[in-house]
């Protein structure tokens, strides 16, 4: 960790998350399942802790930031409401395929207009060193953030606010349904 900088783990993340949309595209059944859920919990704490600590920094930090950051969180408020949608339903719905090419559609975009708008006013604007201990505040943030989707807690304070309590609810549905799943077996 000490020789990466938070861009250095967002854009590892993103590698992360594409591969996992990839995977997802070509599994079926229950490895399908494992790996959607794998990705709803890797895009809820990304989020998070973007939301909580990476944006706040770059409103700040860009021209027209408040414009550039609303519409990150726009995206990231509509990705989440799709990525509800498809928890709902499941990965063996029918729609499944169809509502998941949008959904990956639309972060990826997301994390293209992040690389190309906002993390190189970081990287110009921001020290290394100061960087660098994000990246640490951001990897200890995504291990206490909520592990569902959210939407309408886009902003530092509601994450702040609010996303404790989420975080035990999600990390306790989570275990339940390991558990759950280990006694089937």
């Amino acid at each position: 960790m000490a020789d990466q900088d938070v861009i250095d783990v967002l854009l590892a993340q993103h590698a992360e998350i594409e591969r996992l949309f990839e995977q997802i595209i070509d599994a079926e059944g229950e490895t399908r399942r494992h790996l959607f859920e794998e990705l709803v919990r890797l895009l809820s704490v990304h989020e998070t802790a973007e939301e909580e600590l990476v944006h706040p920094l770059s409103r700040g930090e860009m021209p027209s930031g408040d414009e550039v950051i609303d519409a990150r969180l726009a995206e990231e408020r509509e990705a989440k409401q799709m990525l509800v949608d498809l928890c709902e339903r499941g990965t063996d719905d029918p729609e499944f395929p169809i509502r998941f090419g949008a959904l990956r559609e639309a972060v990826l975009t997301h994390a293209k207009r992040e690389e190309r708008y906002e993390f190189p006013y970081l990287h110009a604007r921001v020290a290394p060193k100061t960087r660098a201990r994000l990246a640490s505040a951001l990897v200890a943030a995504q291990k206490v953030a909520p592990t569902r989707p959210h939407p309408g807690l886009e902003s530092a304070t509601a994450n702040v606010l609010v996303g404790a309590p989420l975080a035990i609810a999600d990390r306790i549905r989570d275990a339940i349904r390991a558990a759950v799943r280990e006694g089937g077996d």
